[in-house]
Protein backbone atom coordinates (compact mmCIF):
# COMPACT_ATOMS: atom_id res chain seq x y z
CA UNK A 1 0.00 0.00 0.00
CA UNK A 2 1.37 3.44 -0.87
CA UNK A 3 1.75 6.25 1.66
CA UNK A 4 -1.18 8.07 0.06
CA UNK A 5 -3.40 5.00 0.40
CA UNK A 6 -2.42 4.54 4.05
CA UNK A 7 -3.11 8.20 4.82
CA UNK A 8 -6.46 8.06 3.04
CA UNK A 9 -7.85 4.52 3.30
CA UNK A 10 -10.85 3.50 1.22
CA UNK A 11 -13.86 2.12 3.07
CA UNK A 12 -16.36 -0.23 1.48
CA UNK A 13 -19.03 0.20 4.17
CA UNK A 14 -20.05 2.49 6.98
CA UNK A 15 -19.34 -0.32 9.44
CA UNK A 16 -15.72 -0.35 8.27
CA UNK A 17 -15.54 3.45 8.37
CA UNK A 18 -17.04 4.08 11.83
CA UNK A 19 -14.04 2.83 13.89
CA UNK A 20 -11.81 5.16 11.83
CA UNK A 21 -14.30 7.98 12.44
CA UNK A 22 -14.28 7.38 16.19
CA UNK A 23 -10.48 7.43 16.18
CA UNK A 24 -10.64 10.89 14.62
CA UNK A 25 -12.84 11.98 17.56
CA UNK A 26 -10.75 10.69 20.47
CA UNK A 27 -10.87 13.88 22.55
CA UNK A 28 -14.04 14.29 24.66
CA UNK A 29 -14.12 18.06 24.03
CA UNK A 30 -14.19 17.44 20.28
CA UNK A 31 -17.11 15.04 20.71
CA UNK A 32 -18.86 17.66 22.86
CA UNK A 33 -18.48 20.28 20.14
CA UNK A 34 -19.82 17.80 17.57
CA UNK A 35 -22.80 16.98 19.79
CA UNK A 36 -23.62 20.65 20.39
CA UNK A 37 -23.17 21.52 16.71
CA UNK A 38 -25.34 18.64 15.53
CA UNK A 39 -28.00 19.54 18.10
CA UNK A 40 -27.95 23.15 16.91
CA UNK A 41 -28.22 21.99 13.28
CA UNK A 42 -31.20 19.81 14.18
CA UNK A 43 -32.82 22.75 15.97
CA UNK A 44 -32.31 24.90 12.86
CA UNK A 45 -34.02 22.30 10.67
CA UNK A 46 -36.92 22.03 13.12
CA UNK A 47 -37.29 25.81 13.26
CA UNK A 48 -37.32 25.91 9.46
CA UNK A 49 -40.10 23.33 9.34
CA UNK A 50 -42.28 24.63 12.15
CA UNK A 51 -41.84 28.35 11.57
CA UNK A 52 -41.87 28.06 7.77
CA UNK A 53 -38.73 30.17 7.73
CA UNK A 54 -36.31 28.36 5.49
CA UNK A 55 -33.44 30.74 6.20
CA UNK A 56 -32.80 28.47 9.18
CA UNK A 57 -31.80 25.75 6.71
CA UNK A 58 -28.81 27.88 5.74
CA UNK A 59 -27.78 28.10 9.38
CA UNK A 60 -27.95 24.33 9.95
CA UNK A 61 -24.70 23.35 8.20
CA UNK A 62 -22.93 26.44 9.55
CA UNK A 63 -23.80 25.40 13.11
CA UNK A 64 -23.06 21.72 12.61
CA UNK A 65 -19.89 21.92 10.59
CA UNK A 66 -18.66 25.10 12.28
CA UNK A 67 -18.61 23.51 15.73
CA UNK A 68 -17.17 20.25 14.40
CA UNK A 69 -14.37 21.92 12.47
CA UNK A 70 -13.40 23.99 15.50
CA UNK A 71 -13.04 20.70 17.37
CA UNK A 72 -10.87 19.18 14.67
CA UNK A 73 -8.62 22.16 14.01
CA UNK A 74 -8.12 23.33 17.61
CA UNK A 75 -8.62 20.22 19.77
CA UNK A 76 -7.84 17.12 17.71
CA UNK A 77 -5.43 18.90 15.35
CA UNK A 78 -6.55 16.73 12.46
CA UNK A 79 -8.37 17.12 9.17
CA UNK A 80 -12.15 16.57 9.36
CA UNK A 81 -13.19 13.24 7.83
CA UNK A 82 -15.94 15.04 5.94
CA UNK A 83 -13.32 16.39 3.51
CA UNK A 84 -12.54 12.85 2.32
CA UNK A 85 -15.71 10.93 3.20
CA UNK A 86 -18.63 13.38 3.19
CA UNK A 87 -21.51 10.88 3.34
CA UNK A 88 -19.92 8.41 5.74
CA UNK A 89 -18.83 11.34 7.90
CA UNK A 90 -22.33 12.82 8.00
CA UNK A 91 -23.72 9.44 9.00
CA UNK A 92 -20.90 9.10 11.56
CA UNK A 93 -21.80 12.49 13.06
CA UNK A 94 -25.36 11.37 13.65
CA UNK A 95 -24.36 7.91 14.86
CA UNK A 96 -21.99 9.49 17.39
CA UNK A 97 -24.69 12.02 18.39
CA UNK A 98 -27.13 9.16 18.98
CA UNK A 99 -24.53 7.15 20.94
CA UNK A 100 -23.80 10.16 23.17
CA UNK A 101 -27.51 10.86 23.66
CA UNK A 102 -28.07 7.26 24.80
CA UNK A 103 -25.06 7.34 27.13
CA UNK A 104 -23.08 4.80 25.08
CA UNK A 105 -20.20 7.20 24.52
CA UNK A 106 -18.44 9.60 26.87
CA UNK A 107 -19.67 13.16 26.58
Amino acid sequence: MTNVAMANPQFKSFEAFYPFYLGEHAQPNNRRLHFVGSSMALACVLFALFKWDFWYLLAAPVCGYGMAWIGHFFIEHNRPATFSYPWYSLRGDWQMWWDILRGRMEF
